[in-house]
Order: C-alpha cells, then sequence, then structure tokens
C-alpha cells in the first residue's frame, strides 16, 4: 500500500504546533521573489494550502486582498489567530482540488510546501489555472531533488516515521515542465538555502521528543545570515546553484 499525506496528519501537526512560535518561517521569500516581478497591491491572491498563513498576511501588508486556503481546521485557526486586526485577509476551508471559486477568480495563486505531498500535481495545478484569470501568475514552492534533505526524508518516510505522511520532490527543470504541462508559460525559477539550514532543524526537531531543547535561531547561524545576504542572492541567480538549493519556486503566467 503506498503512502500518503492525509489530513490527518495535518490536523495533528497543527494541533501539536500551538501557535506559529516553534515553526519557521521561510525568511519572506515569497513574497520577496512575487514583489521583484510585480505590484502586490491591489491584487486578488489565493494562497493555497497556507499553514500557518504567514506569507499571505505578509502580503496582505502590502495591499493585495487575500484568501487563505487550507482543509485543516487547526490551520485555519492558527491563520485567524495570527491576523492582524483589519488584515483584508479571509480564511477559508477547502481542497485543492475542488477550490470553492468561480473561474478566472484571482489575479495571483501561490502554494509552499503544498504541491509535494500529491501523487496528481497536474490536477491541481489545472484546478488552479481554473481560478486564475488570464495573464494572471501562479508561484509553486517544493522541495528540490538533489539535496541530502531528500535521502533524509525518504528514509524516514519508509520507516513510517515522516511527520506528513508522504512527500515527493523536484528538480528545477522538472517543476518547470510540469507547469508548462499544466498550460503556463515559465517566468522565472528561483532557489534558496535555509538558515538555520535544514539538518540543524531537522536534529532539533528529532531530539525534542527527548527533552532536549535546542534554539530556534542560534546566534551563529543568524550571523552567517547576515554575513552572507548579498552573496547568497548573486549566487542563487546562477542556474547551476539553484541545483544546490533546498527548496525552489517557480512563477509562471496564465497567458489565456
Amino acid at each position: 500500500m503506498e503512502r500518503v499525506s492525509e489530513r490527518r496528519h495535518w490536523d495533528e501537526y497543527w494541533n501539536a504546533a500551538e501557535g506559529t512560535g516553534g515553526i519557521y518561517d521561510n525568511e519572506g521569500r515569497i513574497v520577496r521573489h512575487l514583489a521583484a516581478l510585480m505590484r502586490l497591491d491591489g491584487l486578488r491572491v489565493l494562497e493555497v494550502g497556507a499553514g500557518t498563513g504567514r506569507d499571505g498576511i505578509l502580503m496582505a501588508a502590502r495591499g493585495a486582498r487575500v484568501v487563505s486556503l487550507d482543509y485543516s481546521r487547526p490551520s485555519l485557526d492558527m491563520i485567524r489567530g495570527g491576523a492582524p486586526e483589519g488584515a483584508d485577509l479571509e480564511p477559508v476551508c477547502g481542497d485543492a482540488f475542488a477550490l470553492p471559486f468561480p473561474d478566472c477568480t484571482f489575479d495571483l495563486v501561490f502554494h509552499q510546501g503544498l504541491l509535494e505531498h500529491f501523487r496528481n500535481p497536474l490536477d491541481m495545478l489545472a484546478e488552479h489555472r481554473r481560478v486564475l484569470r488570464p495573464g494572471g501568475h501562479i508561484l509553486v514552492d517544493v522541495p528540490q531533488r538533489w539535496h541530502y534533505y531528500t535521502v533524509i526524508k525518504h528514509i524516514l518516510i519508509a520507516a513510517g516515521k515522516w511527520f506528513a505522511g508522504w512527500e515527493t520532490e523536484f528538480s528545477p527543470r522538472r517543476l518547470e515542465r510540469l507547469l508548462e504541462e499544466a498550460s503556463f508559460t515559465v517566468v522565472q525559477t528561483y532557489g534558496e538555502w535555509l538558515n538555520p539550514p535544514i539538518w540543524y532543524r531537522m536534529l532539533r526537531r528529532g531530539i525534542a521528543p527527548l527533552g532536549v531543547r535546542l534554539p530556534m535561531d542560534p546566534r551563529l547561524f543568524r550571523a552567517l545570515r547576515r554575513s552572507m545576504r548579498g552573496v547568497r542572492g548573486r549566487l542563487l541567480r546562477m542556474r547551476p546553484c539553484i541545483y544546490t538549493a533546498v527548496v525552489i519556486g517557480t512563477i509562471a503566467r496564465r497567458d489565456r
């Protein structure tokens, strides 16, 4: 029997999280890459598989009108608790494969940490294209295949120890081809290294049940992040370096 990622995995995950304080954010990479290409002010935006909703909250702060969709009720409770009063952000419970919106509703659809959990990604992308207006954009952010994280993850999946049940990954070219197969035009692909690095995050999570609490963001990693900020950006604009990243994203456009 194939392993799958199910709603119960995410209900358990978000219930155990008890707020966003113990969950790493993504250093604003979604908003950063989108804002470099387009104005967010006034855009009608759909965040699918919103999780903590922090990306949608950042977009709402820049003037976007955001719908944050997830099928996990604990996730939606977290979003409601984290959204500032007056934010133009609406949490919605729904299915990423059957969105409760009319055709051509949104200017932008995005998701981070979602597509890799499903074995039929083209079906999901087709539904996301349906609710996107012609000329609108989609951003898909996923784990990058050629990384040691992939090996560790699949060992844990095989052992039945992976928190999400099942997950895959994509190379930069595979992600681009997938979006092209879904009738999108690729605009840009980016890669990101994580800081703290993924090995530290996994170690921190792995030893927590033993009662050992490591800091989320040790001083060493903060110093490295400051010193490498400019260098990291320049390196990751080079296509070969994207293949060393732990996460990648592709921004694409619906032309018609």
